[in-house]
C-alpha cells in the first residue's frame, strides 16, 4: 500500500514528526494524554465562564465549575453509547 506524502508537501518535516509523536502517545499512554487534552479545553472554557458570572465567583471556582461541566458532558456521552451499544460493555 502507498503512503500518501501530502504532508510533506504542506508541512514542514518537524510538524509531521509531532503528529507522529502524538499519535504514539496516544497508543501508549491514551488516559494522560486525554486529560491533558481536557485541561487544555478547560482553559478555554474557564475565561468565558469567568467572563460570565463576573467578580461573583474566584478563579478556582470557575476552574471547578468547567471541569465540572467537562465531567458531565463526558458522563452524558458514556451513558448515550451505553444504552444505545450495550453489547459493546
Amino acid at each position: 500500500m502507498k503512503r500518501n506524502d501530502w504532508l510533506n508537501e504542506v508541512f514542514p518535516i518537524e510538524f509531521q514528526e509531532i503528529i507522529e509523536l502524538a499519535q504514539m502517545l496516544w497508543q501508549r499512554h491514551p488516559i494522560p494524554v486525554q486529560l491533558f487534552l481536557a485541561m487544555c479545553f478547560n482553559a478555554i472554557i474557564a475565561p468565558a465562564v469567568y467572563a460570565a458570572a463576573g467578580e461573583d465567583l474566584t478563579r478556582k471556582a470557575v476552574w471547578g465549575l468547567s471541569l465540572l461541566g467537562l465531567v458531565i458532558v463526558g458522563l452524558a456521552v458514556y451513558l448515550i453509547v451505553v444504552i444505545f451499544q450495550p453489547e459493546r460493555f
